[in-house]
């Protein structure tokens, strides 16, 4: 962990970039592009600056997510310095408490402008997405019981980084719900519920000294280890009845053989700073999943 840290200046743009934890900023665009491949194939016209104002606020709302994950944990004095995961710019003394939560009030801004033409081209519905987003986003490290200290923090990411994303993207071109849109955020929820449950799974024992009651640390490493299979395996089922509109979809299936071997490293290794690797690995397997889904879709409408 120091090795990270030693060079970086305080406050510099590296600092920051240890906050915004920019790896994971493809959990919040993955559900985005899906969509609207999704769409695209569907043959709905896909309104360029919706897209790209919709992306832009996916991913501020990550950034605001592991913001406030960064100062929250600090907040709480639970930075012992047992944890093995990557390290907190506050914790390490890179950023201030004072600086992240500046940061917070300028990226809720920011995404409150971006957010706005969306409203006023889509409608109220888009409003209460984007408010509902923020709010989890902020409540999930925020109040006196964080959700990120319960056994419901992948349920939340799976509602809102699947259910919510992929849907209200879908939303922003067909103005209605589509079955195929629902079928599709199960599977890109599911995967983003997976990077957590790595982060949890690798951080089990530091959570369970610090009070932090997780879904690892309630139902164990075993059982635990079920579950993130679901969660990574469930998603390749699910192209079946989306291969419906276009077989080009299953092309996602080229993952499986990454899943697999990503699963057999989580269930044969114990927790520990390797986990790192597995839980950059499990963010990779949705990007990929999600670039040949899109690819899929594209070809769809493309070729004759």
């Amino acid at each position: 962990m120091h090795d990270i840290v030693n060079n970086i200046k305080p406050g510099s743009w590296g600092a920051w970039k240890i906050a915004f934890r920019p790896k994971t900023l493809w959990v919040a665009t993955v559900p985005v592009v899906c969509a609207t491949a999704l769409m695209f194939a569907l043959h709905y016209p896909i309104h360029l600056p919706s897209l790209i104002l919709a992306m832009l606020c996916a991913i501020m709302i990550q950034v605001i997510t592991n913001l406030q994950n960064d100062v929250g944990y600090t907040a709480r004095g639970h930075e012992t310095g047992a944890r093995v995961g990557m390290p907190r710019a506050t914790q390490t003394g890179l950023l201030t408490p004072r600086q992240i939560r500046r940061g917070l009030l300028f990226c809720v801004l920011v995404t409150t402008l971006l957010g706005l033409p969306l409203v006023v081209w889509h409608g109220w519905l888009v409003l209460l997405i984007g408010t509902g987003s923020m709010v989890a986003a902020v409540l999930y490290m925020a109040g006196t019981r964080p959700l990120a200290y319960t056994a419901w923090s992948e349920v939340v990411v799976f509602i809102f980084f699947g259910l919510v994303a992929v849907n209200g993207t879908t939303y922003l071109f067909a103005h209605r719900g589509l079955a195929a849109s629902w079928c599709l955020s199960v599977a890109i929820g599911l995967l983003a519920a997976a990077v957590l449950l790595v982060n949890n799974y690798r951080d089990a024992e530091h959570d369970r000294n610090t009070g932090r009651h997780t879904l690892v640390v309630t139902l164990g490493q075993r059982k635990s280890q079920i579950i993130y299979g679901l969660m990574i395996f469930t998603p390749f089922v699910l192209l079946l009845p989306l291969a419906r509109i276009t077989p080009l979809f299953l092309l996602s299936w080229l993952t499986l053989p990454f899943a697999v071997r990503t699963y057999h490293a989580l269930a044969s290794s114990a927790p520990g700073l390797h986990f790192n690797d597995i839980l950059i690995r499990t963010v990779r397997l949705e990007a990929l999943f999600g670039f040949f889904f899109t690819l899929g879709g594209v070809l769809a409408r493309l070729l004759p």
